[in-house]
């Protein structure tokens, strides 16, 4: 007569695993799978992944019992291995995935529009297109990303790199230059 299963050591157990013995098996997990999943959420930091990596484990086990030598070591010593060695690939896995996701993020994203384009293709005036044409390169690019590209002075400043106060000097200064042009060429003037 055969020993209950508590009784047997670890070589037996497996062995019993080797034979579709799945209590032999709830006993070996009953035995080490604290262990075996302490480490993996050591390793992963992430309770659920743990616990699939931690039945991974057991599983390998289950449909590989050959592989463990008892000759080679303790069967605790060959479960804390096959967990620390899944866990890494999880967290190498999981690492690949999120820089794919981030590079696929990144390219699905459409070049800004060129808003001062935009802003001078809609304008209804010829009169104002010609009057900003006039302005300085930082005045005009200030005032279509503010007026026409709906940016506040801090998002202008960031956006054209540049300090705060400058670009709400540049925007100050070019509505002055655009007033007095549009109404030198107001209506009624022929410029």
């Amino acid at each position: 007569m055969e020993p209950p299963i508590h009784q047997l050591d670890d070589g037996a157990l497996v062995d019993a695993v080797g034979r579709a013995d799945q209590d032999a098996l709830a006993e070996v997990y009953r035995r080490h799978g604290d262990g075996v999943f302490g480490l993996v959420r050591r390793v992963l930091g992430d309770e659920a992944m743990a616990e699939e990596v931690t039945q991974e484990v057991f599983l390998r086990l289950w449909h590989q019992p050959q592989r463990f030598d008892a000759g080679r070591g303790a069967l605790r010593s060959f479960l804390l291995r096959q967990a620390h060695s899944r866990a890494v690939e999880r967290v190498r896995s999981e690492e690949a995935r999120r820089r794919r996701e981030a590079r696929a993020e990144r390219e699905a994203v459409p070049d800004p529009p060129d808003v001062e384009r935009q802003a001078l293709a809609a304008l209804g005036s010829q009169a104002l297109a010609e009057a900003l044409a006039t302005l300085s390169e930082g005045e005009r690019e200030a005032i279509v990303l503010a007026y026409f590209g709906g940016l506040s002075y801090r998002d202008v400043a960031v956006r054209l790199d540049l300090p705060e106060g400058t670009v709400k000097s540049r925007i100050r200064l070019g509505l002055a230059k655009l007033a007095d042009r549009l109404e030198a060429t107001g209506p009624g003037t022929d410029r």
